[in-house]
This record gives structure tokens, sequence and C-alpha cells, in this order.
């Protein structure tokens, strides 16, 4: 299933728990470990679009000291600042990130991406 995806963090328990469960459901995704390989500007904007998120904000780790450091509890920054912060600095990602047939869910809990498949 080549249009499965996964943004993986093999560091992160969340998204080695979502990643195990696709397996277990016989569903071999695309692990795309963003932190080796960073998405793209566009691809980030899609995925907030396939998150049914209305910012970029909403996909952003806050407790990541990256946040601190770049202010970004600034409410006045635009989506493109956003986006552009969590490509410098792509620890800012929400993980994990599984993308299927245009919709995308968030592994946290990992049970919540079976909702898109």
């Amino acid at each position: 299933m080549t249009d499965l995806r996964i943004l993986h963090n093999p560091r992160c328990s969340k998204s080695r728990q979502t990643l195990q469960l696709l397996l277990e459901q016989g569903l071999e995704p695309t692990i795309i470990e963003y932190l080796k390989t960073p998405v793209s500007a566009q691809e980030l904007q899609l995925i907030v679009k396939q998150l049914g998120f209305s910012s970029a904000r909403q996909l952003i780790r806050k407790n990541e000291d990256a946040y601190k450091q770049q202010n970004l509890e600034d409410h006045t920054l635009t989506e493109e600042s956003l986006i552009s912060a969590m490509l410098s600095s792509p620890k800012l990602i929400e993980r994990p990130i599984v993308v299927f047939n245009g919709k995308a869910a968030i592994g946290r809990p990992p049970e919540s991406v079976m909702d898109i498949l």
C-alpha cells in the first residue's frame, strides 16, 4: 500500500506503537523518518488541511525548547512563519502522523489513526 504513509520518529514511543499497530493490521506504510528526511512546506500545509486543522499552530509541539526559543507562542505569527519554524526545527512537528487516501491522523493515542484507514 504505497499511499499509506507515516511520519515517524523511532525514538518516540507513540510513533513506534502506531507503526506497530499498522503492521499488526497487515498494512505496510511508507515510513518517513521526518527528522532525517524533512517534509516540504507544501506537504506540511497539506497535512494541516488533511488533519482538519484551522492552523498550523495545532500541529506544533509546544513543550519543545524550540517553541520557546523561536517565540512561537506569539499569536500574531503567520501560517508561513509557523510552517517555516517546523521546517527549521522538525522536532516541533507533532508525531506520529499517518496519511492515507487524502486524510491524516495523529497517533495520539495510536488507535486514533484507525479512523482514516
